[in-house]
């Protein structure tokens, strides 16, 4: 059973990190820096909890809050360019927060030992869950307690007018400038929404896995982000977890023994899902689609 629980607690940490890509491409953007929030969510995160001692709730929402502020003070210059230039300006901000990971270090004496990030070497002794009794399935139970709140939330904001909002931007930035959409704003809100889950993710992470480094926290991680909800689809939060179930219980745990050979099929599934499916597998046709087949079982029933 603990390696179904470790597995929960991945697809779900997963989860939030995909939602956290699903927000900003709702508005057409496509940024390559949601590692540095899960970076920082999870330095953050662990360092409130070990060297200073905070229950771990307080110390996931700072630590996401963190996240929403580096979000949102970097989309000001970043949403000033589009495409290429935003991949390339996003993917060069995060690979500078891991480096300054790779250099960070601060150390505090407790006991007979030294705790809190050395370089690379990472951070250890990130031990509240073991600390304080909580078993594997306490720990699932709590990640995905998070996990549904968030994509509540997020499904909440898709279909209220904010979400409307984000995916006219993302539809034709030219007709919703015309009706009086700040598109600054609505970029970096949705960068800054995004920082946040991600940030969550990172604290989540890192109490999860008792041993952060920078190399968790590379352009890999910025990639499975953004594949999760092309994959699934932007029509529904679900597609993002039915991608990360797909990617991260079958591709990666899954098919284990094939080893290397996984990256092709993860890279192959993207590209079919461009090309076959550019609105994703779970597209708005396909959830009619269950719509239509859960109504005709209710009334059968």
């Amino acid at each position: 059973m603990e390696f179904y629980y470790g597995l929960a607690q991945t697809i779900g940490i997963h989860t939030l990190l995909g939602l956290s890509a699903y927000v900003i491409l709702l508005t057409g953007q496509m940024s390559m820096a949601q590692a540095a929030f899960y970076a920082i969510g999870a330095y953050a995160s662990g360092m409130l909890t070990v060297l200073w001692g905070w229950h771990i709730v307080p110390s996931l929402f700072a630590g996401a809050g963190l996240g929403a502020l580096i979000a949102g003070l970097v989309g000001f210059p970043a949403l000033r360019v589009k495409g290429l230039m935003l991949v390339i300006a996003t993917l060069a901000f995060g690979e500078g927060i891991r480096l300054f990971f790779f250099n960070f270090d601060y150390q505090v004496q407790k006991g007979n030992i030294r705790v809190g990030p050395l370089g690379g070497e990472g951070f250890r002794q990130i031990r509240y869950f073991p600390e304080n009794g909580w078993t594997s399935g306490e720990v699932m139970v709590f990640v995905w307690v998070f996990v549904v709140l968030v994509m509540a939330l997020v499904w909440w904001l898709d279909r209220s007018r904010y979400g409307t909002v984000l995916r006219a931007v993302g539809d034709d930035e030219l007709a919703a400038q015309s009706v009086g959409i700040n598109l600054t704003a609505t970029k970096v809100s949705a960068m800054t929404v995004g920082g946040a889950i991600a940030g969550l993710a990172g604290g989540l992470y890192a109490h999860y896995t008792t041993h952060i480094e920078h190399l968790a926290f590379g352009v890999v991680q910025s990639i499975f982000a953004l594949a999760y909800p092309i994959i699934g689809g932007l029509s529904s939060v679900f597609g993002t977890l039915a991608a990360v179930i797909f990617v991260q219980g079958f591709l990666v745990e899954g098919l284990r023994d094939l080893g290397d050979w996984r990256n092709l099929l993860f890279g192959a599934l993207i590209i079919v899902a461009m090309v076959v499916r550019p609105s994703g597998f779970l597209d708005a046709k396909m959830l009619s689609r269950f719509k239509r087949a859960s109504r005709k079982g209710g009334a059968s029933a």
